[in-house]
C-alpha cells in the first residue's frame, strides 16, 4: 500500500485559485469554456516544491486512486496517457473513462515506465510516488519536462496540519482544475458538495457517537488519526473520533488503547491490501479485541479506502458513514 504513515503539512496553492470541479463528464460547452477561460503559465506549489506549467497537460500521469479519480471527476481523461495504483474499485460512473487510460502499473511504476509514457505532468497522492525506486525525485522529473503535484495531504513531512478543513480538499481539486484548463468544473463540484456536506452537519447521525476508525494493521493499529479525512468524516457527521487528539491522518496506536477507548462503533476501510473482512476476522478471533463493546454487537461501518483520503470521493465517504451509523440505531 502507498506510504501514509506521516501525514503532512499543508502544500502551498495556487494564488489566483477559484476553488473547486464536476462529478460527472463535462459536456462540450464545458470544454470550450474551459479552454476560453484558462491562463496560462500556472505557477504550482505543493509540498515545498514549485513548479511552472506552461500549457494543458497533453499527457499527463495520475500515481494513486485519489490523484486519477479528480483528474476522472474534472472529466479530462483524454488528456492522461496513464494512470497506477488503486486502492479498491473505481466507481461505475467512471469505469469507461478510467478504462480508456492505459495502467502503467499495478501499484507504482518505477522512473523508467514513468518516462516511457513521455509525461507532461505527474500527480500523486502520497510523496512516496516520487521515490526513488517509484516515479523518481521531482527535481529530476521537472528537469525532464514533467511538472508534478502531490495533495496537501499526502507531503509526509510529519508536520501538523490541525487546521485543514474541507475547504483544503476542495482547494485540491482547484489546483488539479487549473492545471488542467478546467477551473469552472471545480466551481461546480465544490458547490455541490458543500450542499451534501451541510445536509450531513445538519443531520449530525454520529452525534454522541465514539468511532474508532481501523485502516489496518495486526501487532498494532493504524488507526485514522486527528489530522485527516477520517477526522474530517466524523467532524461532518458529528461523531467522535477515539484519537482525535493524535496527530497526522493516520497514526499506529497500541490495541491496549484501543481497548481503553472501547469505542461503540468501528469504522473500517476497505482496501485491497487490508480488507474490512480480515480486520473483522482479526478483532473477533482475539481473546482481548473481542470484548470491545462495537465487537461484541458487531456495530462496524464498512467504507471503501478511497472514501476516507481526502479528494473527490471524502464526502461520498462521510454520507455512507452517516447513513450506516443511522442504520445501527444508536440514538
Amino acid at each position: 500500500m502507498p506510504s501514509r504513515r506521516v501525514l503532512p503539512a499543508l502544500a502551498l496553492s495556487i494564488a489566483s485559485l477559484l476553488p473547486s470541479a464536476c462529478v460527472g463528464a463535462p459536456d462540450d460547452a464545458d470544454a470550450e469554456t474551459a479552454a476560453s477561460t484558462a491562463e496560462y503559465p500556472v505557477e504550482i506549489s505543493s509540498c515545498g516544491v514549485t513548479t511552472t506549467v506552461d500549457a494543458p497537460p497533453t499527457s499527463a500521469v495520475t500515481l494513486n486512486q485519489g490523484a486519477t479519480e479528480v483528474v476522472l471527476a474534472l472529466g479530462a481523461e483524454d488528456q492522461l496517457v496513464g494512470t497506477a495504483y488503486l486502492d479498491d474499485a473505481v466507481p461505475d460512473r467512471w469505469q469507461a473513462a478510467y478504462e480508456s487510460v492505459p495502467v502503467l502499473s499495478e501499484q507504482y511504476p518505477d522512473h523508467e515506465t514513468v518516462m516511457a509514457a513521455e509525461p507532461d505532468f505527474v500527480y500523486a497522492s502520497y510523496l512516496s510516488a516520487f521515490d526513488s525506486e517509484a516515479a523518481g525525485d521531482r527535481a529530476t522529473l521537472h528537469e525532464l519536462g514533467a511538472a508534478t503535484y502531490v495533495s496537501p495531504f499526502g507531503c509526509g513531512t510529519g508536520a501538523s496540519t490541525r487546521d485543514i478543513t474541507f475547504d483544503t480538499v476542495w482547494q485540491e481539486i482547484a489546483d488539479v482544475a487549473t492545471v488542467f484548463g478546467v477551473p469552472e468544473r471545480a466551481d461546480r463540484l465544490r458547490e455541490e458538495q458543500a450542499r451534501q456536506l451541510d445536509a450531513l452537519r445538519r443531520e449530525a447521525a454520529g452525534e454522541g457517537i465514539e468511532v474508532f476508525w481501523f485502516d489496518s494493521g495486526v501487532k498494532t493499529a493504524f488507526a485514522g488519526a486527528g489530522d485527516g479525512g477520517p477526522q474530517l468524516v466524523l467532524d461532518a457527521i458529528g461523531a467522535t473520533n477515539v484519537f482525535a487528539d493524535v496527530e497526522g491522518g493516520w497514526a499506529d496506536v497500541s490495541w491496549e488503547d484501543v481497548v481503553v477507548a472501547d469505542p461503540e462503533v468501528i469504522v473500517l476501510a476497505d482496501a485491497a491490501w487490508s480488507t474490512a473482512e480480515d480486520k473483522i476476522a482479526l478483532l473477533q478471533r482475539d481473546e482481548v479485541l473481542s470484548q470491545l463493546d462495537a465487537v461484541r454487537h458487531e456495530r462496524f461501518v464498512t467504507i471503501p479506502f478511497s472514501e476516507s483520503t481526502p479528494g473527490v470521493r471524502l464526502v461520498e465517504g462521510a454520507t455512507s458513514v452517516a447513513e450506516q451509523i443511522r442504520a445501527l440505531g444508536l440514538r
